[in-house]
Formats: C-alpha cells, sequence, structure tokens
C-alpha cells in the first residue's frame, strides 16, 4: 500500500471508532476527519470545503425546510386526528399507524416523520391498554423502510444520486428508487405488523402522570416566617441556602396559588413555597434560611398544574443543546421558563439528584412549563412533546398552498424539467415568501449537524477513491469472490453497508462505501446502478442498534428500550430486506 493508502484507512479506522464510541458528536468526529484529509495533502487545501456545495447537501437542507412547512400547514395534526379516531386492535391500529410514518417519510425528513407520529402512538397505547413499548420501535422502523421509496426521502437515496452523477450518468430521479424501495418497504411494514412487534420486550415505560415519576415523593410545602432569611431575596437566591439545585414549582401568597413563578419574584414574610427538593437539601434549607415545614395535605400533580401551567413528558432529541449538561448547568428555569422535575432513561426514573444527571439523547423528562411558551421553549431545547398536542402546532387555513408548492416542486423534479436541489430551494423560497414558514423556523427547522457530517465527509469520500484505497478494498474484494457469481457480490456490498450503518450514521455510511461499490462495479464489468441502489437500501437498514439512526434514539427512552432489545425485531427485518432487496434490484436494475 502507498502512504496516501495508509493514511485514509487510517483516517476512516479512526473516524469509525469515534462514531461508534459516541465520545464526540458525529459531525465533530467528520470535520476531524476533514482536517486530517486536508493537512496530509489527500485534499487539496482550496477543495477542503466543496461538499458543502454538493447538490446533495443543498437538497437535504430544502427537505428539512419543507417538512417544517408542511407541519406548519396543519396536515400532519388532521391525519393524527383521523387516526385517532380509527377502531381496530393493536394489528390495526399498527398497521395505520407504521403505514402513515411510511408515507410521510417517503416525502418528508424521516426524523421529522416519526416525532410528529409518536405522541399519537402513545395515546393510542393508552387508551388500548397495552404497554407503550409496542408502537416506538415499530414507527422508527417503519420510518426508515418509508425513507427508501423516494430519491428525498432519506439522504443515503440523495448521495447516492450525486455518486451516479460521478460516472458520468445523470442523477436518479424522484421516482427511480421506487420499485425497489417499495417492494422492501411493504415486505418489511407487513413482518412488523404480523410478527415483529411480537417480538419486542413489553415493557411498561409508564406516563410521568402515572407510577413512574412519582413527583409528588419529592415535593414539599414551607412556610417564609417574618425572620426567614429568604424574605426580601428572589427566586433564584434560594440556591445559596443549599447545597443542590431546588425547583420552586409554586408559591401560595394571600391565600392564591402561583405556579412556576418568575425569577424576578421577591420573596415576602408569610409565603409558602412549594419546592422540588430532597431530604438533605431540605434539611439545610430550614437550618439555614430559618423557613417552617408546612403540614398541608399531600400534594398531587393537578396542584402542580392549571390553565397557565402544565406538566408535560418530553423526550430529548438527538440534536438537543440538552444533551450533556444538567438542570443546574443549564439553568432552565431562568433561560427557558421550564423547572425539570424527573428524568427517565430506558424505562426508569434515574433517582440522582436532578443537578447530577447528565442528559442523554431519548431521556424523557417531565417538565413544568407555561402553556403559552411550552411550545417554544420545547423547540428551543430540541425537546419532542410526548402527550398529545393541546397546542396546535400546524395553521390548518395554510393547508392547500404548502401542499401546492411542494406538489410542484416534486412533480417537476420527478419529470427531469429542473434538477431536484433547484425545484426544492425554490419551493422554500416560495414558502418563506408566501409566510408558510418564517426565516427563523426555516433555519432552526435545518439539521445541522447532518448537513455539517456531509459537506466533511464528502471530500474524505473523495479521498479514499482518488487515494486509490477504493480500488485496494474493491480488488480485494473481487479476488475474494472471483468465483461467485455478480448477484452474490452485490448481495455482500448491502449486508457489509447494512452492517456499518448499525454502528455510523446512515449518510456516512453511503459516502464510505459508494466509492467501493463504485470500482467494484466496474472491476465485474457491471453497471453501477444495482450497486448504488442496494448501497442506498443497505444504509436505511440501521435495525439492530439504537445508535445506528436518530429514529431508533428518539423512541429508546418512550419505548423503555435498553440497547439489546433492537435486535429481536431488526434482526429478522434485515434478513428480510436482503431477500427481497437482491431479486427486486436484479429485475429493474440488471447488472
Amino acid at each position: 500500500m502507498t502512504v496516501q493508502q495508509w493514511i485514509i484507512f487510517g483516517t476512516l479506522l479512526l473516524t469509525l471508532v469515534l462514531f461508534v464510541t459516541g465520545r464526540w458528536r458525529f459531525d465533530v468526529v467528520a470535520l476531524l476527519a476533514l482536517l486530517i484529509v486536508v493537512l496530509t495533502g489527500l485534499v487539496p487545501v482550496e477543495s477542503a470545503f466543496d461538499g458543502f456545495s454538493n447538490p446533495a447537501v443543498i437538497t437535504v437542507a430544502a427537505v428539512l425546510v419543507i417538512s417544517r412547512a408542511l407541519l406548519n400547514s396543519g396536515v400532519i395534526d388532521l391525519i393524527g386526528d383521523r387516526l385517532l379516531r380509527l377502531n381496530g386492535g393493536v394489528v390495526v391500529q399498527l398497521a395505520a399507524l407504521t403505514g402513515i410514518v411510511a408515507v410521510l417519510s417517503a416525502f418528508m425528513n424521516n426524523v421529522g416523520a416519526l416525532a410528529l407520529m409518536i405522541p399519537a402512538a402513545i395515546t393510542v397505547a393508552h387508551r388500548k391498554g397495552v404497554p407503550p413499548s409496542v408502537f416506538p420501535m415499530p414507527l422508527a422502523f417503519a420510518s426508515l423502510l418509508g425513507g427508501m421509496t423516494t430519491l428525498i426521502g432519506t439522504p443515503p437515496n440523495i448521495i447516492a444520486a450525486a455518486y451516479r452523477v460521478q460516472t458520468g450518468a445523470p442523477p436518479f430521479r424522484m421516482f427511480d428508487f421506487a420499485p425497489v424501495g417499495a417492494g422492501v418497504a411493504v415486505a418489511g411494514l407487513l413482518f412488523i405488523v404480523l410478527i415483529g412487534w411480537r417480538l419486542i420486550p413489553r415493557r411498561q415505560a409508564q406516563s410521568a402522570m402515572d407510577d413512574l415519576f412519582e413527583v409528588e415523593k419529592y415535593i414539599t410545602e414551607v412556610r417564609l416566617p417574618a425572620n426567614s432569611r429568604l424574605v426580601g431575596k428572589r427566586l433564584p437566591e434560594i440556591n445559596t441556602f443549599a447545597e443542590n439545585g431546588i425547583n420552586i414549582l409554586g408559591l401560595v401568597r394571600d391565600g392564591e396559588r402561583r405556579l412556576a413563578p418568575s425569577p424576578r419574584t421577591e420573596f415576602r414574610a408569610g409565603d409558602i413555597l412549594v419546592l422540588q427538593i430532597d431530604t438533605g437539601g431540605l434539611e439545610t434549607l430550614v437550618a439555614k434560611a430559618r423557613v417552617e415545614l408546612v403540614g398541608s395535605e399531600r400534594i398531587i400533580s393537578d396542584d402542580l398544574q392549571s390553565d397557565e401551567v402544565r406538566l408535560m413528558e418530553a423526550v430529548v432529541m438527538d440534536e438537543s443543546l440538552l444533551v450533556g449538561g444538567t438542570a443546574f448547568s443549564l439553568d432552565l428555569r431562568r433561560r427557558y421558563g421550564v423547572n425539570l422535575l424527573a428524568v427517565s432513561r430506558q424505562g426508569r426514573r434515574l433517582r440522582a439528584r436532578l443537578d447530577r444527571i447528565r442528559l442523554r439523547a431519548g431521556d424523557v423528562l417531565l417538565l413544568q412549563c407555561p402553556v403559552e411558551t411550552a411550545k417554544q421553549s420545547l423547540a428551543m431545547l430540541g425537546c419532542l412533546p410526548l402527550a398529545q398536542r393541546e397546542i396546535r402546532i400546524g395553521r390548518p387555513q395554510q393547508l392547500i398552498p404548502p401542499l401546492a408548492i411542494f406538489g410542484t416542486a416534486l412533480l417537476l423534479s420527478a419529470a427531469g424539467v429542473v434538477p431536484v436541489q433547484i425545484a426544492f430551494v425554490a419551493a422554500v423560497v416560495i414558502m418563506v415568501i408566501g409566510g408558510f414558514v418564517s426565516l427563523r423556523e426555516a433555519y432552526d427547522s435545518i439539521d445541522w449537524p447532518i448537513i455539517i457530517l456531509l459537506g466533511a465527509m464528502i471530500p474524505v469520500g473523495e479521498a479514499l477513491e482518488t487515494s486509490g484505497g477504493a480500488q485496494l478494498i474493491a480488488d480485494v474484494l473481487l479476488r475474494v469472490a472471483d468465483h461467485m457469481s455478480p448477484a452474490i457480490v452485490l448481495t455482500i456490498v448491502l449486508v457489509f453497508t447494512m452492517f456499518l450503518s448499525d454502528l455510523v450514521n446512515n449518510a456516512a455510511a453511503v459516502v464510505l462505501t459508494a466509492p467501493i461499490g463504485i470500482e467494484v462495479a466496474q472491476g465485474l464489468g457491471a453497471s453501477v446502478d444495482p450497486f448504488l441502489i442496494a448501497i442506498a437500501i443497505g444504509a436505511s437498514c440501521a435495525f439492530l442498534t439504537p445508535i445506528g439512526h436518530q429514529s431508533n434514539t428518539l423512541v429508546m427512552g418512550p419505548g423503555g428500550y435498553k440497547f439489546g432489545d433492537y435486535w429481536r425485531m431488526g434482526l429478522l427485518l434485515e434478513a428480510i430486506v436482503v431477500l427481497v432487496a437482491i431479486p427486486l434490484i436484479l429485475i429493474f436494475w440488471p447488472l
């Protein structure tokens, strides 16, 4: 091997290790890989950031903004309302939920489609009296299956189309993935609905309003006598009288209960404070601040919410600013107007002090927040509400125009009149000008870590090709498969990509395997198309672990799943994908 090949393989090995361990977020790892290949001369300095101008990156960003505009339109609320009226058992409800998620994922960001339907799924589970763990994982897998069916359904398809252009062929069109992707999606959904969900461990990832969080056990009331050291102090200053953070959930003054009082509130003699505090912290507060315990009746959850303030469950999204932080370090009450009451991880309440818990993606939080600002606060924090929404996110009066704009862009790109990146960017501009999505919503809706990942990894993938690394791997594969049919080699490429996508981001999986697939196809004297289709399908099959795709991470908390739960259904599902995908690829994309 040449020095350049040693460098690129070493870089890729380091990248894969860092992706799997999760020590740093995947966009940081991608930038590190980019810096290595640039500083070692594998990628020219002037080409270091060419990946960010790649049509695939632009298309992914545009699809994310369009997804937000469709959410604003109210179409998702309409679908959710109709779904909740559907009668039938678990199989019927599961078929409806997974079918809707799959269809939505074909035309919008699959994580967004999943996030929109999780509250409905949780509500259905409670109404049917089944463990909530039955629904979230099937929905996550359905979002991945649905994304396979169109060019814009998932980043792997968009990236595969970009690699096809590098071979001198035109990019894949909007529905070129449908013959294979739709067949795989249908087979996968049938398995999930009829068999797969029965393989999921039945765990009672109970609602925060049930026994899981039991917040009442950690809540007490104290009165401020005239000599209390808190009199004249403001709300945040109470933390100076106890070792650990204290949540002030309410204040009773002159017989009037005020929930989630403002941080600017000044304490007065006679005030009664409703606090969330552990026993040790309470003893310290009583001694230092000179407060008196109130022997009132037992506080229940309803005492902590009102028409203006409510308790709600929310799951921490993969890119949430909460990840890695604590309630204390993030100063949630002052900066975002929310009180963190409890944290559940994999279906179990964490008993450690809240100011010591470092939050992770997939954690379920119990929050107390004002109804008026709940939507904005959760959006800023990067959290998904798990209860059926009471605050309508969509604007039904704008239902038709956004759908018409999106449909027009879809038809123009599908017909080849306008390149997909141009059609969708034009749709975004029209939607912004028309007020169907604000500029802030547009920028907030873009998953910037994914954009950074793509922009950074595309030059790394090109370095794998220009250094001869892709050709070297392809030669090894061709020697191993010397006496095998091209169909077997195609299967090996598909299975390898599936395995890789279970460990790293699916977009990164395509960037790393597409150059190899192209070299293998050319070495066999075969068309590159079946290999690119197989790689795109394989990259969307992260069914074995919660880290392979954001959809899997998102449902880990609501479903109460453990790391080892995913393969129970996912392994058979991946086998079905291989058995269905390979014949369909050979039929519609001959070697």
